[in-house]
């Protein structure tokens, strides 16, 4: 929840400023220490940081984000296949304006996902639906030594400034399809029925797709096997936190109306971990919404999120 103090809010940041009379209980009455969650070698991210939180040695088990959301979504990998998360993102004036084509819902991507797989997936591409702008693209073969931006760190930027780039001569091909995939789902895209509803009622469309965080299927030890945890659980509204679970061996509970954003269900969300600690030794329970209202740089949103 930190940031640099803003200048026009009299140097303070949006934990400052919001009201949270139980954090500030926590922290006086409980223990309080500092964790380095992101390694110097490794991009600050979601996936990093909460499999650090977790216990596990980051640098030797993470493979991608991809492949922690196909667990997720039941999708298991094949030896050869290679799982890189697909956001439909919102490109205006040939620059990423969003990172989540303005938070689309998960019936319309679910549209635009099948449509996309029809007309670019085959034998060894398949796209799958996830949950609002957050899908998974499945290719065979291919190298995962490629730098893919996140998009959500390069809102207003061009996008040929940020495409795929190989690391190594062997992943040039690779880059090669993933920027090709990306162009061509732009002309698939631009004149969808679903995008054309989303402009004539003001939203943004989703017209690119944005592969990124490429990795082959993990090897990660359970929380039983690290830490001797019998029973565990996990309580989120996003695939990836709940794929990080399904690999640490917890067991992965839905909650109706959790969206990941400032309207999430966060009474339902407390009542079901109060209801796993019944029986379960460790519940871990992941709240999206200040992440993503930092993403979308609203400072009032973000500052609400963390007092809700």
């Amino acid at each position: 929840m930190s940031d640099e103090p803003l200048a026009e809010y009299d140097g303070k940041t949006p934990l400052q400023m919001a009201k949270t009379p139980h954090i500030d209980w926590l922290a006086k009455n409980g223990q309080a220490g500092r964790l380095i969650t992101v390694p110097d070698s490794m991009h600050p991210g979601s996936e990093i940081a909460n499999m650090a939180v977790l216990g596990y040695d980051v640098e030797k088990v993470f493979e991608g984000r991809g492949v922690l959301e196909a667990a997720s979504m039941g999708v298991k990998l094949q030896p050869g296949e290679v799982a890189l998360r697909c956001n439909l993102i919102s490109v205006e004036d040939e620059n990423i304006k969003n990172h989540s084509a303005g938070h689309i819902s998960s019936a319309e991507a679910m549209q635009l996902i099948g449509y996309l797989n029809e007309n670019l997936g085959n034998e060894n591409i398949k796209f799958y639906p996830g949950v609002s702008y957050r899908h998974l693209l499945v290719v065979k073969n291919i190298e995962t030594s490629v730098n893919c931006t996140p998009p959500h760190d390069v809102p207003g930027t061009p996008v040929k400034d940020v495409l795929v780039k190989p690391k190594s001569d062997a992943a040039v091909k690779t880059a090669e399809l993933l920027n090709d995939l990306i162009s061509r789902s732009q002309e698939l895209l631009k004149d969808h029925p679903v995008n054309i509803k989303r402009r004539e009622e003001g939203k943004d469309p989703a017209n690119s797709i944005w592969p990124w965080s490429p990795g082959k299927k993990p090897e990660m030890p359970t929380l039983n096997e690290m830490f001797g945890i019998q029973k565990s659980a996990v309580i989120s509204a996003v695939d990836l936190i709940h794929g990080i679970g399904v690999y640490a061996g917890m067991k992965v509970i839905n909650v109706e109306g959790a969206t990941g954003l400032y309207d999430t269900n966060y009474e339902g969300k407390a009542k079901a971990a109060m209801d796993a600690l019944q029986d379960t030794d460790f519940v871990y329970l992941h709240i999206e919404a200040s992440d993503e209202a930092g993403h979308e740089g609203d400072v009032e949103l973000k500052t609400k999120t963390i007092e809700y």
